[in-house]
């Protein structure tokens, strides 16, 4: 099973960088209120990325996916000890919160962490509070970390090293989530925090 995981994740992150996600046959907008804010279709519709999950927040009390996403939110799977990758990402959603803030929008980051091990509730909390005062910094045990993956369709694998010192490779996208919808858009590294805004403002006025 967990190898059919992996598998999918691989065919899923593929698929992003190709940069083209295929209508299931029979396609069409189906209704969908989102489908002028898309910028791309979803094999299977969006409804098959997110879902339910269970973490830790910075306090160290249990959240779930309806705890967190009470706004509309940017949300990305990383590490704190990542050295470059994630830095640059987690900062280019925060600078995007404030780009939205400034169009009266109203949004938070959400950093979850795929290095359980290393990332306690007190250090994530710290990197999400240093990289944004809204920022929701999340972790978990092993399987509460895997379980959310999978449901977002990431890719995590940790590579062999110091004990303390090792890298995880991950997927870099980054997902846009409305409360009560819930995944509706990912968003590539190359995209700025204004194109960034820009969808994401398309996606709240047709909430």
């Amino acid at each position: 099973m967990t190898r059919l995981y992996a598998i999918l994740a691989v065919v899923f992150v593929a698929a992003l960088a190709g940069g083209t996600w295929l209508m299931t046959r029979g396609g069409g907008d189906g209704g969908d209120r989102f489908a002028q804010c898309r910028s791309s279709k979803i094999a299977g519709g969006a409804e098959t990325i997110g879902g339910a999950f269970e973490l830790v927040n910075a306090a160290g009390e249990t959240v779930t996916d309806k705890d967190v996403f009470t706004e509309p939110s940017i949300l990305y799977f990383g590490y704190t000890f990542c050295p470059d990758v994630c830095p640059l990402d987690v900062s280019r959603n925060a600078e995007t919160i404030d780009v939205l803030a400034e169009r009266g929008i109203s949004a938070t980051p959400v950093f979850v962490s795929i290095d359980p091990e290393r990332d306690t509730p007190e250090v994530v909390g710290d990197f999400a509070h240093n990289m944004h005062e809204k920022m929701i910094g999340l972790t978990g045990s092993l399987d509460q970390v895997k379980a959310a993956s999978r449901a977002y369709k990431t890719y995590y694998k940790k590579q062999q090293g110091d004990e303390d010192y090792y890298l995880v490779d991950h997927s870099t996208f980054s997902y846009l989530v409305l409360p009560e919808v819930g995944f509706v858009e990912f968003f590539r590294r190359n995209e700025t925090p204004e194109q960034m805004a820009d969808k994401i403002a398309c996606f709240v006025e047709n909430m």
